[in-house]
């Protein structure tokens, strides 16, 4: 099968935590036999500020981590121009919701006189906090809206922005992802990998990380971009060593440096996305990191609380939870263990990906187009 993907970067994990996602099931397709080809602006800014912090050596690490990827850059200008020779042949076409508007309507148009499947990928909050802006786009020709969750899922129903939508959580590429076949010496109590972004989590971030890290006098390290001055100054009063851009292939290494993780999601996530948890938690799940959650509403069942990870209600547990992992080892363990047999249970790539394939199968064997034809959902 041939299949096409229009996302902002599969070069780039600058601030593009979908990259993780997007290289684990195009390697995991390929790896099948199939045919992927992955379409990315030429100019998109994760990229340029890649290029910008890192150099074109962090383009090479990443080619050389994924052998059998292949970026089709293009132009903005004429992107719709050369849509359709992009979509030539293709049996199915995903299209992620970063990407531009008219380029999102004009592979609708192509889809309404062509063969291929056509879904859209949405992973992010926008359609929660920014209504309007998803609105404005045009999925009226596409086969349904792949949704990174079940209340992301339902908001495209209810507002009548698609007919057709499916649950597809993200998941953990564990060709990469994964505990060391030889444990390294340990540089430290703690490890965060996170971008500070835009003050969508500043408050959390100083009473579930900075604080209780202080406080405990942990060996902490944090890694990640967009960090203001005054981040960098509030984590040097912490005591907790910046480490700046870091890869998303090299986190497993660094990983297994340390005793543990948090995971802090996003305001926008904790209020109003229940059941969402970022990659962060699939990542740290499968490098066999002990995890303390800050809290989130795992409403969709996708972990098993207090085993896969301990869940805390406030900066106060928080504290605790972090000396408990320090003194009790053998519950570290155990989590880190059940954690990880989680994730190859229920949320790898190759998992997604078999759910993919099954849409697209149904899809295919539906006669004539399949908009309209009520909700599908592949439970995950």
């Amino acid at each position: 099968m041939r299949i096409v993907m229009f996302y902002h970067s599969l070069l780039s994990d600058w601030n593009h935590g979908n990259a993780h996602f997007l290289r684990g099931v195009a390697a995991e397709l390929i790896s099948r036999g199939h045919r992927v080809r992955v379409c990315e602006p030429a100019d998109n800014w994760s990229l340029a500020n890649l290029l910008a912090d890192a150099g074109p050596a962090a383009v090479a690490a990443m080619r050389a981590a994924y052998p059998t990827l292949k970026s089709t850059r293009y132009r903005r200008g004429n992107v719709v121009r050369r849509a359709a020779a992009l979509v030539d042949g293709a049996d199915l076409v995903i299209v992620h919701e970063w990407n531009d508007p008219e380029l999102i309507a004009a592979l609708g148009r192509l889809r309404r006189g062509g063969n291929f499947r056509l879904l859209f990928h949405d992973t992010h909050h926008r359609a929660a906090s920014d209504r309007d802006a998803l609105a404005q786009l045009d999925l009226s020709n596409y086969d349904g809206v792949l949704a990174f969750g079940r209340v992301i899922r339902d908001l495209y129903l209810r507002r009548r922005w698609t007919d057709r939508a499916w649950v597809w959580h993200e998941a953990a590429d564990v060709r990469l992802f994964h505990p060391p076949r030889q444990p390294p010496r340990l540089l430290g109590d703690l490890v965060w990998i996170g971008n500070w972004g835009d003050d969508e989590r500043t408050a959390e971030l100083m009473e579930f990380l900075l604080g209780p890290v202080q406080s405990l006098g942990l060996r902490a390290k944090v890694y990640g971009v967009r960090y203001p001055s005054q981040a960098l100054a509030a984590l040097e009063r912490a005591g907790i060593q910046y480490g700046g851009y870091l890869p998303n292939f090299e986190a497993p290494r660094v990983m297994a440096r340390y005793r543990m993780t948090v995971h802090i999601p996003r305001r926008p996530y904790a209020a109003a996305l229940p059941g969402i948890p970022t990659i962060r938690v699939f990542e740290a799940l499968a490098c066999g990191l002990p995890l303390i959650c800050a809290p989130w509403r795992d409403t969709e069942n996708l972990f098993h609380g207090r085993e896969d990870y301990l869940g805390v209600a406030d900066g106060r547990e928080m504290t605790r939870a972090m000396r408990l992992l320090l003194s009790d080892k053998a519950l570290a363990a155990a989590l880190a263990a059940h954690g990880r047999a989680t994730i190859l249970a229920r949320h790898t790539c190759a998992h997604r990906v078999d759910e993919l394939l099954d849409i697209y199968n149904s899809l295919k064997d539906s006669a004539g187009r399949t908009a309209g034809c009520g909700l599908a959902e592949v439970a995950s």
